[in-house]
């Protein structure tokens, strides 16, 4: 699951001053429900929408629990990869520059904590990215999965 590895990272980092998390605007079709989720990834129990709303809901958690670290969501868009396909309809250099905005730039904005971004515009997320019960659950399970708690 998409999560896990991010969740993991964060708890055992030290906090440092910018944070950044790859979503997808993917989220907003993602189910905001953690129960009888497979996080080993054996069996599939979530979807690929499910795991970005699961990744930007993290952000939020992050966000709202380690007050002074700048961090955000980012969404690169639907980009020629070989996971995005030829087809693609975004620019693949425009799919990194937000990140690079967020963790180098001395704009206000990119300092700012607890956003979704999308070409360096800020967007807005699924409400449920956003719901702190929804959030400590999801921080809750990721503990018990990892057995380690987001300090």
């Amino acid at each position: 699951m998409n999560v896990v590895a991010p969740y993991l990272l964060t708890a055992l980092v030290r906090r440092p001053a910018r944070l950044i998390y790859l979503s997808s605007g993917m989220h907003h079709g993602g189910r905001p429900d953690v129960r009888g989720r497979d996080w080993a990834g054996r069996r599939a129990t979530a979807s690929y929408w499910d795991s970005k709303l699961f990744v930007t809901a993290l952000t939020f958690a992050v966000a709202r629990l380690w007050p002074g670290v700048s961090v955000n969501a980012v969404g690169p868009g639907w980009v020629p990869t070989k996971m995005g396909g030829p087809g693609a309809p975004d620019d693949l250099r425009e799919g990194h520059r937000t990140q690079d905005w967020l963790a180098t730039s001395d704009d206000p904005r990119a300092r700012t904590a607890g956003g979704y971004w999308y070409h360096e515009q800020s967007r807005e997320p699924r409400a449920a990215a956003r719901d702190e019960r929804f959030q400590d659950e999801l921080l809750s399970e990721l503990a018990s999965f990892t057995g380690t708690r987001l300090a």
